[in-house]
């Protein structure tokens, strides 16, 4: 039944995937949002896998490698990390990423990024990391990223799809439009950098205030979403030097 359903919204909500060379002519910024244990390393916390999870493990790969090669290059990196005052809830999630916790912290595979000089962590306590850059004086710790950098164009990969990662693209066009975050024109999403979580139909009936979310489906969903407010979907990332 997910399939059918899965096709039909494929084919009724159709997403517009293309690849994209990334050669250097156009600077470009890598954000990666919460691809941290709470929210991928199977048994890490209230969010995370319960089990091994094929989709977002291809998104930790993935994102990896785009860390590895845009550090290589010397691009600049921007990492959003989930991370929670236990006495201050989420809602409406459980208690998760609590700061200061394993769960709080990148993923093995990313760590070494704490001490890349191209890279920028930003711990964040809401959904939305462009509202969880604002400081206290009302600076904002991306916008500054941005603009110090000259960044024209994001590459966005992480985790979830249709939460964190669709409500930080979202605000960051409607930020571009308002030409907070000159000179950035592009936001592009990679689907394959991306992952959610998934509760099927038949665990949420099953239990107590669980609300079903499929996991191909919101992920197609998340993508369509970003898709309508303006975000390029790509599903290959490549570098080199364009043709003349």
């Amino acid at each position: 039944m997910v399939s059918q359903t899965l096709g039909l919204v494929k084919e009724e909500l159709p997403v517009e995937q293309k690849s994209i060379l990334l050669s250097g002519d156009v600077t470009t910024g890598l954000v990666i949002v919460d691809v941290v244990n709470g929210f991928c390393t199977v048994g890490a916390g209230n969010l995370a896998p319960r089990q091994p999870d094929e989709q977002i493990s291809t998104m930790v790969e993935e994102t990896v490698k785009l860390a590895r090669a845009f550090c290589e290059k010397k691009w600049p990196v921007f990492a959003f990390l989930d991370s929670h005052h236990p006495d201050i809830p989420e809602h409406p999630y459980p208690p998760h990423c609590i700061a200061g916790t394993e769960e709080a912290k990148l993923v093995p595979a990313l760590q070494w990024l704490e001490n890349e000089p191209n890279a920028t962590l930003r711990c964040k306590d809401c959904i939305d990391g462009y509202l969880g850059s604002i400081e206290k004086d009302g600076s904002n710790v991306f916008v500054d990223w941005v603009k110090n950098n000259q960044i024209k164009a994001i590459v966005v990969v992480g985790i979830c799809t249709d939460v964190c990662v669709l409500d930080f693209a979202c605000s960051a066009l409607s930020a571009r439009n308002r030409r907070i975050l000159t000179p950035l024109e592009d936001v592009i999403v990679y689907s394959g950098g991306c992952a959610t979580f998934d509760i099927p139909v038949e665990v949420a009936r099953t239990a107590n205030n669980v609300i079903s979310h499929p996991q191909n489906l919101m992920h197609h969903i998340g993508l369509y979403m970003a898709q309508g407010r303006g975000a390029k979907v790509v599903s290959e990332v490549s570098f080199g030097a364009k043709e003349p």
